[in-house]
């Protein structure tokens, strides 16, 4: 970590870093410090002992730097003395910054984005206090979610786990919601979209406005996964070869992935417009979003607008992508590839050994897919 003399005036000039957080020391006075954060929010922390138990003093300049070191020798004299023996339980969002910091150490960055995603959208406790933070409050933040019982599911998971981080940060002294039971896994969605349908959801993508419309369009192309195209970055698109190449630590399972593409996904991708500043195709719209990731909202908007297309989601386009391959002949580890998928029939070692990339094979069911979408 770095470490500053720190003055009112190198305090005002610490840059924010580019994502997440960073924390300067201050050389003069052990354990104390500023984390400063991507959006440019500046609190003063200060650390004790052997296991690095974290406290939060408050943010500069509401709290002045004189203020923050008396505040910070007290704590470390009460830790020493055994006047303290827990941390103080934080505001929500400030629990969240510090959960979200230490997950992006061990966490792929999709991961984090989307746990501060349901995290900060389905549970907007602001300032309130993790320890006044109930049961009954979570319960009735999750079920506002019952009509998306997936998402539902999700948020629940993710909450149990930052809390259980706050129990062992001693943040909290249990997790309120430890023996609450989980909402109902879904059964394993068998769905695959009749051709009527398929045509009904591709012609009005066609018509539907920027980024939704083309984004649905391009799932239905692809057979992508929707986090895949959503976070997709226009210096992964090799326009002359036609080639999306997605590197490792973005996929799923954590390979890099080249998919070449025809021409229905070049005219899209051709007018598609490009943001000033940004490299994400479809960038995002709220403060601190790089991405699209508005899926709920515009899904329930999209959907008003189709006719004769019984209830989906948008994995079912991934899995009707698989089964039309399947129907127009295209072998299974072709299929496969154009997947991504790690298990199947080329896997293990004979995966070790096998370097063709079959992306002769590839753009031929590329091709045939784009013609059955064509009829």
């Amino acid at each position: 970590m770095p470490s500053h003399a720190l003055t009112d005036i190198s305090i005002r000039a610490l840059p924010s870093p580019p994502k997440g957080q960073t924390t300067y020391w201050d050389v003069g006075q052990t354990g104390f410090g500023v984390r400063v954060s991507q959006g440019g929010t500046k609190t003063f922390v200060v650390v004790h002992g052997v296991e690095r138990r974290r406290f939060t003093i408050g943010r500069y300049p509401a709290i002045t730097l004189k203020q923050a070191r008396d505040k910070a020798k007290e704590l470390q004299a009460g830790l020493t003395l055994g006047l303290i023996d827990k941390r103080p339980s934080p505001p929500y969002l400030e629990a969240l910054a510090l959960y979200l910091e230490a997950s992006s150490v061990k966490n792929r960055p999709g991961t984090v984005s989307e746990y501060r995603r349901m995290l900060t959208t389905h549970f907007a406790f602001g300032r309130k206090r993790l320890n006044e933070i109930t049961r009954a409050d979570i319960q009735t933040k999750l079920n506002r979610l019952k009509d998306t019982p997936s998402e539902q599911r999700h948020a629940f998971v993710a909450m149990k786990v930052f809390l259980n981080w706050a129990v062992r940060e001693e943040y909290l002294s249990s997790n309120p919601i430890i023996s609450m039971q989980p909402p109902s896994r879904q059964r394993s969605r068998e769905r695959v979209l009749q051709p009527e349908e398929l045509a009904e959801i591709f012609q009005k993508a066609s018509a539907y406005p920027w980024p939704y419309g083309p984004i649905v369009q391009l799932l239905i192309l692809t057979g992508q996964r929707r986090g895949e195209i959503g976070g997709l970055r226009w210096s992964w698109i090799d326009q002359d070869k036609r080639l999306i190449s997605f590197p490792a630590d973005f996929t799923k399972n954590r390979r890099l992935h080249v998919l070449p593409y025809g021409e229905q996904v070049a005219d899209i991708l051709n007018n598609l417009p490009e943001h000033v500043g940004s490299d994400f195709v479809f960038p995002g719209r709220k403060p601190g979003a790089n991405h699209f990731n508005s899926w709920s909202k515009n899904k329930r908007g999209f959907d008003a607008t189709l006719d004769g297309v019984e209830p989906y989601v948008l994995h079912d386009l991934r899995r009707t992508y698989s089964s039309t391959l399947a129907q127009l002949g295209t072998p299974i580890h072709v299929t496969e590839k154009l997947l991504n998928h790690v298990s199947g029939t080329i896997s293990g070692v004979a995966a070790i050994y096998n370097r063709h990339s079959y992306l002769d094979e590839m753009r031929n069911a590329v091709r045939m897919f784009e013609r059955h979408i064509e009829g």
